[in-house]
C-alpha cells in the first residue's frame, strides 16, 4: 500500500508541469502502463486529476481546493513563535514578525529584549514603510507595477539624516533589498536603533512575512548587529520550511 501511495504522488509533480499522457506518467513512474492508469483513474474518481477530452490527465480542482484551504488556515504567527524566542534567547535582543496588510506593514508577534535598553514598539501597530527592515523586505516582494505605484504616492519623513528621502532613492534600496535576501534599518527611523531584517518565504517563494532583530546602539553598535546576520538568515529560512512544509532530505 505505501508503495502504491508513493507512486500516486509521484504521478503529482510531473502534471504539475502540464498534462500528461497515460505513456509519460507509466515512464516517469517506471511502472507499467496498467498499473499507472490504476493510479490514475483513484486519483480522478477523488478530483486529484482530470481526465481531458484529448485522453491526457492534468491536476484536478480539488488539490487546488485543499491547498487554497490548508494556506488560508495556516497562521505564520504560530509557526514563526518558537523561532522567534530561540532567536531571542540566543541574541538577547528583541525580535519582531510583521506582515503586509494593504498599504501598511504590521508587527503581529514580538519578544521583548533582556536588556533595560530597549526598542519601543507595540503589536498590531503600524511601521514606517520607508526606513523599517521588515517593511523593505515585505514591499520589496511585490510585482514591479504595485510596488512602483505604492512608492510613488507614499510619503518620506525624515525621521532621522538617515530616512530614505524620496521614491527614487525607495526603489534602489529595495532593489538591493530584493537581491541580497536582507534588509537593515540603521537610524533610519531612530538615531539611537539599529534592525536586521530577513524574509519568511511562503509555499509559492513569496516572501508572507519578515522578521527583525532590534537593538538600540548603546547595547551593540550596527556592526555589532550585522555580525548576526547568518543567524538570522537561518531563522527565518527555518521558519519558511516549517510553514511552506518542505522537509530537508536526509543524507547518509
Amino acid at each position: 500500500m505505501s508503495q502504491s501511495v508513493e507512486r500516486a504522488l509521484g504521478i503529482l509533480p510531473l502534471l504539475a508541469k502540464g498534462p500528461a499522457g497515460l505513456g509519460d506518467v507509466a515512464d516517469e513512474l517506471g511502472v507499467h502502463k496498467s498499473t499507472a492508469l490504476r493510479l490514475l483513474r483513484t486519483l480522478n474518481e477523488g478530483g486529484f486529476v482530470y481526465r481531458c477530452p484529448d485522453g491526457r490527465y492534468r491536476l484536478g480542482a480539488r488539490l487546488f481546493a485543499l491547498a487554497a484551504e490548508a494556506i488560508e488556515n495556516l497562521d505564520v504567527r504560530e509557526v514563526a513563535r518558537p523561532h522567534l524566542a530561540e532567536l531571542n534567547h540566543a541574541t538577547g535582543h528583541t525580535v519582531h514578525l510583521a506582515l503586509h496588510q494593504d498599504d501598511e506593514v504590521v508587527y503581529v508577534d514580538k519578544v521583548d529584549s533582556r536588556y533595560p535598553v530597549r526598542m519601543y514598539s507595540r503589536i498590531g501597530r503600524p511601521v514606517p514603510l520607508t526606513v523599517a527592515a521588515v517593511a523593505k523586505l515585505l514591499l520589496a516582494d511585490l510585482p514591479e507595477g504595485e510596488l512602483r505605484s505604492l512608492a510613488h504616492r507614499i510619503e518620506y519623513p525624515r525621521y532621522t539624516a538617515r530616512s530614505t528621502p524620496d521614491a527614487e532613492a525607495f526603489l534602489r534600496e529595495l532593489d538591493l533589498v530584493r537581491e541580497q535576501g536582507w534588509a537593515t534599518d540603521l537610524g533610519g527611523h531612530e538615531e539611537s536603533i539599529n534592525c536586521l531584517g530577513a524574509p519568511v518565504r511562503g509555499p509559492g517563494g513569496r516572501v508572507v512575512a519578515a522578521l527583525s532583530v532590534s537593538a538600540p546602539g548603546v547595547v551593540v553598535p550596527a556592526e555589532g548587529l550585522l555580525e548576526l546576520l547568518p543567524q538570522v538568515l537561518r531563522t527565518a529560512g527555518a521558519i519558511s520550511q516549517d510553514y511552506s512544509g518542505v522537509q530537508e532530505k536526509e543524507t547518509a
